[in-house]
């Protein structure tokens, strides 16, 4: 049954509300008489920040990710994104051509009545909260089979696992950005069509041909050729492995047309200390100092700082120790990050924590709000402390 515009005069006085104080448009909304509407289960309701919904109106995809024992994400080209359903005590009405009150607006009308058809309701909706890309799966994914060399018994097994662009992007809870930016950060390669990782061996052998390449032709490590490298090198390793070793630990530029790698001294220290404390459980601080120094290219100095995330100094033992703690070996979720740090070391400092929380951090977080909500602090000697919140088992 349609409304006429005599009976929504008098339900507005009945209501008592003065007509002057509202659009002159009314909207008369009813189910269909002949069909009865979708109800809740039959759709879904998402919703999108303005940025999103750009996104989705300019004709971009986005994609929700995840295996039946994860929690489902949404990613953009570029952001990953929880997806949780959120109820309302308000019941959610799909009016399909429904005119909103800017609309109304805009069109000047003048004591219109619409009759709009309810094509459907809702007691809940997907919320989507910004959240840090979950990409621990993506190096254990890649963990599973290590490249170790064309000439490896395992590059005869065709049934050791290997993963595609396409097979990242099914697995990973990460926007493809943030799963290419993270590849990179691995110095993962692709081989024949798939990511792969260095065996640390097999990375340590190609840097250690290139540092004495530069030491042998007394060239300067800022300014180290890519063809005279390929040339060089190219008959003991493939010349992709050379240039991707290049890549991983220098900076690539070109100069009167010829290319040149600057490389960094504190990957090539950091890797250093990582191949001398990987067999080691725990290693005397001043002994290991000297032996890295020694182990590091003529001219390179090795210093603590560039072991952040890498490894641990215990300051309290006698004498000092230092031992691999690598950021990437710890939980992805921030509470069980700070159990297991917690675990290990009862009290931190801020400065021994940081590099294992930094990774933590959302957006516009700050490590002080992190350590604020997951800590206590306490003073010890003068120096500001850090310990858990709750008891750790």
């Amino acid at each position: 049954m349609r409304r006429t515009r005599e009976e929504v005069d008098a339900t507005l006085q009945v209501a008592k509300l003065n007509p002057a104080e509202l659009l002159p448009a009314v909207h008369c909304l009813g189910f269909s008489p002949e069909a009865s509407p979708a109800a809740a289960g039959d759709f879904y309701l998402l919703e999108l920040d303005p940025a999103l919904c750009q996104e989705l109106e300019a004709g971009r995809s986005m994609v929700i990710r995840g295996d039946r024992d994860e929690q489902a994400v949404l990613c953009s080209k570029d952001k990953t994104y929880d997806l949780k359903v959120a109820g309302t005590s308000n019941m959610l009405l799909l009016i399909p051509e429904c005119k909103t009150p800017d609309q109304l607006k805009k069109e000047e009308t003048h004591c219109n009545i619409f009759h709009s058809e309810i094509f459907g309701f809702s007691n809940n909706y997907w919320e989507l909260r910004r959240c840090r890309p979950r990409l621990k799966k993506l190096k254990r994914l890649l963990m599973e089979n290590t490249y170790e060399g064309p000439d490896s018994q395992k590059e005869k097994d065709s049934s050791c696992s290997k993963y595609t662009t396409e097979d990242l992007l099914d697995q990973i809870q990460a926007s493809e950005e943030e799963i290419m930016a993270q590849l990179q950060v691995l110095n993962a390669c692709e081989i024949g069509g798939y990511w792969r990782i260095l065996e640390f061996d097999y990375e340590m052998k190609l840097l250690n041909h290139i540092t004495q390449l530069v030491d042998s032709e007394s060239w300067s490590f800022t300014k180290v050729p890519l063809n005279v490298c390929l040339q060089e090198l190219g008959p003991l390793e493939p010349e992709d492995m050379i240039e991707h070793c290049l890549n991983c630990y220098g900076r690539r530029y070109t100069e009167e047309g010829e290319i040149y790698f600057e490389l960094s001294a504190d990957k090539i220290c950091r890797a250093t200390a990582q191949m001398l404390l990987q067999n080691a459980v725990k290693f005397n601080l001043a002994e290991f100092q000297e032996v890295w120094q020694q182990s590091v290219p003529e001219g390179m100095v090795a210093r603590l700082d560039q072991l952040q995330g890498l490894a641990l100094v215990d300051r309290q033992s006698r004498p000092e120790i230092i031992f691999l703690l690598k950021v990437d070996d710890l939980p992805e979720d921030t509470q069980e990050r700070f159990n297991s740090l917690f675990s290990l070391r009862e009290k931190w400092t801020g400065e021994d924590i940081a590099p294992y929380i930094q990774d933590l951090c959302g957006e516009k977080q700050t490590i002080g709000a992190l350590l604020t909500k997951y800590s206590r602090s306490s003073m010890q000697n003068g120096v500001k402390v850090y310990n858990s919140r709750r008891p750790i088992s």
